[in-house]
């Protein structure tokens, strides 16, 4: 059993750091995006270098205290807030926020586990290089955070998860040991591969301090462009047509719904639409070339392609930086039209991309016998990951259907499942996602896991009730 994160703790822990890192729990750390949890913390703790949070934790675990890692507080399932059991100690890694190294003629870089992800592509930006993991927070998202919940975002389909982007870690583990592990080797095969086993844990087997970065020659040309196609079976002949012609050039293929477009125009009326009416559906595409190539050309030969085959059906191709700015700003806008209107459900998943067709085809039908919905899909499609989001009708307050909202997200994951997909494609599991894990998740990598956590965390004082339900809770 868990002790709660007390005064005579936060005591202690404050006589064997240095000044000032101790503080009370702020709001802004007891909060997630969504509104849905409000976190409990008996404190916050502020370490600057890995021999501190060593130091934490130690102390938890002697203590059995349990402890939250906080990194930017983006999270959208939940992970970062605890709102039940007892009252943990917060760790945020906001003041360890040095890039310590950047080798362009390796093309890596290392960082802090504080440091923005916006700061990440900064600084590799200014060695001529790209970090390309892109994400609608990555102003305020801390690449600890965004490497524990290995993070997708727009480029996935080119360069990868977050998994994919890291190299090496430095991790303290539940015990407060300290492993060095940041190598900047693409080759190192010497055992167990702690890396990926921490990537994507989520804090419940060690708190991430540093990592090894993968950085990217950028690309020399690029273009983007906005498509109407005539529905989603199209868009994905549409892929397969752009893939053929330019291979790995395809950085971005990202779905948007009609819905979608509604809601922008509705709520944010400043985001300028690439369409006076709204289309059913409609891709953005953006390729990233040699200097040998040119993106516009290759645009307008896919756009000809698949106006001929039938699959589009208009289709602008941005002239500038500026106007491939605008339709990113389109996409990017999206989740912020979606938080003003409101869903009662919202669902990260991917599947297949031979079944999204089918998926899209009969997950509408399955919802409206639950009730009168409406839908906003969008996402990227490139790697079958959809944010499939529901929403009451035109003037009903989403306060009168939320009862529906169990039998929503059961009727949507079932369905996902069945067709072979996941529930959680890039936002993790979080507390929020915890059940479904248990419900769709395969026995025998439950147990796997739940032997992992045991083995490297016995007292379970880190992220309790994160991903895995607490042992005897």
């Amino acid at each position: 059993m868990l002790a709660e994160c007390d005064t005579g703790f936060l005591r202690d822990l404050a006589a064997v750091l240095p000044e000032g890192r101790v503080v009370e729990a702020a709001p802004r750390y007891l909060e997630e995006p969504r509104g849905r949890w409000h976190g409990r913390a008996g404190g916050v703790v502020l370490p600057r270098s890995v021999e501190e949070v060593a130091a934490v934790v130690r102390a938890c675990a002697a203590a059995r205290v349990g402890l939250v890692p906080y990194g930017g507080g983006t999270g959208l399932v939940g992970g970062q807030v605890a709102p039940e059991g007892p009252v943990p100690l917060l760790l945020s890694m906001e003041k360890m926020a040095a890039i310590r190294a950047v080798h362009p003629r390796g093309n890596v870089l290392i960082a802090e586990a504080g440091v923005v992800l916006a700061d990440v592509q900064a600084a590799a930006a200014a060695e001529g290089r790209l970090f390309p993991l892109s994400l609608a927070s990555e102003g305020s998202a801390r690449i600890g955070g965004v490497l524990a919940a290995n993070a997708g975002g727009v480029n996935v389909l080119r360069y990868g998860n977050a998994r994919e982007l890291c190299l090496g870690l430095e991790a303290v583990l539940p015990d407060g040991s300290v492993w060095c592990g940041l190598k900047r080797l693409r080759k190192d095969n010497t055992g167990y591969d702690l890396r990926n086993l921490l990537i994507g844990a989520e804090g419940t087997l060690g708190v991430i301090t540093a990592a090894s970065l993968r950085l990217f020659l950028p690309p020399a040309r690029s273009g983007v462009a906005v498509m109407v196609v005539r529905d989603p079976g199209a868009a994905l002949d549409l892929l397969g047509r752009a893939q053929a012609r330019v291979g790995e050039g395809v950085s971005a293929f990202e779905l948007i719904s009609g819905m979608g477009l509604r809601f922008l125009a509705e709520t944010m009326p400043q985001v300028r639409l690439p369409f006076a009416d709204a289309p059913d559906w409609m891709v953005l595409v953006e390729l990233g070339l040699s200097a040998a190539q040119d993106p516009g050309a290759a645009l307008e030969a896919l756009f000809a392609e698949g106006f001929e085959a039938g699959l589009v059906l208009d289709g602008v191709i941005a002239q500038s930086q500026a106007q491939g700015a605008e339709f990113w700003a389109v996409r990017e806008s999206i989740p912020e039209a979606n938080r003003l209107i409101g869903a009662i459900s919202s669902h990260d998943i991917s599947l297949p991309l031979e079944a999204v067709e089918a998926f899209l085809a009969r997950a509408e039908p399955a919802l409206a016998r639950i009730g009168a919905f409406r839908i906003n899909c969008f996402g990227h499609l490139g790697d079958g990951n959809l944010h499939y989001n529901v929403f009451p009708p035109a003037g009903v307050e989403r306060a009168a259907l939320t009862h529906l909202r169990a039998d929503v997200q059961r009727c949507v994951h079932d369905l996902v499942d069945a067709m072979g997909g996941s529930v959680s494609a890039e936002h993790g599991i979080g507390r929020a996602k915890v059940a479904d894990l248990q419900r769709y998740g395969d026995p025998a990598k439950l147990a796997a896991m739940r032997a992992i956590k045991r083995a490297l965390d016995p007292a379970g004082i880190m992220n309790p009730g994160a991903v895995l339900p607490v042992e005897g809770g």
